[in-house]
């Protein structure tokens, strides 16, 4: 992935005009942040996508955590994405008809191989990954941000023009803390916030299938509640997620009313009510 030095003398439109027009033909984006790692965005954004293609809806999945992806392996994609250098257009690895993906894995040659880039690489990356990729229409595009509120997160939500977030937490004190980070960030980028998740709220029994408060719950839903932001959902840890994502073979939980099938599924129809909504 190379930036062009000279649009003007190649006939290659500007990177922000090429991202205009992709924008353009997308008609929800939704960046599913954090405040930390470690706390399931990346299960929530794979699962919001797939939740919502399961719909029938046309959904592009972009993984812009450069240095951490792990969209790829979570839904089983081994297969590159192709890159046409002569128009300078990057094709999206498909996983059905109504779900595409694109992240750095699917073009590096060796999936091993670490990310080491400093900001302004990065920030044209992110940009290419919006403006180059042929996503053609999509009624959503999921965002799957790096925690924090560095260069990625600030270039995704100054870039993606009428995005909102998603902001993932988890129970625990620590974690409320950063996330409260996060939602400072939105509000002073002016990017609108859709909802808070909090995931790993209670842990759902393989044997029984009752939840047990391993880390605790509640704690993202009072913060939610007293910042005046709706709670969209609150997800219980399920083994059997953490088992299909090391085995590439996401489960089908918009079709699950067991363990985390519900939750995850009033997850979706929240992001469903509340971006028609807003629009």
């Amino acid at each position: 992935m190379t930036q062009n030095n000279d649009c003007a003398t190649s006939g290659v439109q500007p990177v922000d005009e090429r991202v205009a027009r992709a924008l353009a033909d997308i008609r929800f984006k939704v960046v599913v942040m954090s405040g930390k790692g470690g706390v399931g965005k990346s299960t929530v954004a794979a699962y919001l996508a797939l939740g919502l293609a399961d719909k029938g809806y046309k959904v592009g999945l972009l993984d812009v955590d450069l240095h951490g992806p792990s969209i790829p392996r979570m839904l089983g994609l081994s297969s590159h994405a192709v890159v046409q250098e002569d128009e300078q257009r990057i094709l999206p690895v498909v996983y059905n008809s109504n779900l595409r993906v694109i992240s750095i894995e699917s073009l590096m040659p060796n999936r091993e191989s670490s990310v080491i880039w400093r900001g302004p690489l990065k920030i044209g990356v992110v940009k290419q990954f919006i403006g180059d990729v042929m996503w053609d229409h999509l009624d959503f595009l999921v965002i799957d941000s790096p925690p924090g509120t560095g260069d990625v997160p600030l270039t995704v939500a100054q870039t993606v023009e009428g995005a909102y977030a998603l902001v993932v937490t988890t129970p625990q004190e620590i974690a409320l803390a950063d996330v409260r980070k996060s939602l400072d960030f939105c509000r002073q980028v002016e990017l609108p916030v859709i909802g808070v998740v909090e995931n790993m709220s209670g842990l759902v029994c393989p044997h029984c299938g009752k939840e047990v408060e391993l880390f605790g719950q509640g704690g993202g839903e009072a913060m939610a509640k007293n910042l005046g932001l709706d709670i969209l959902a609150r997800l219980p840890i399920d083994p059997r997620i953490i088992q299909a994502a090391d085995q590439g073979r996401p489960l089908k939980l918009m079709l699950d009313d067991t363990g985390s099938g519900p939750a995850y599924q009033q997850m979706v129809a929240g992001v469903l009510k509340r971006t028609a909504e807003r629009r």
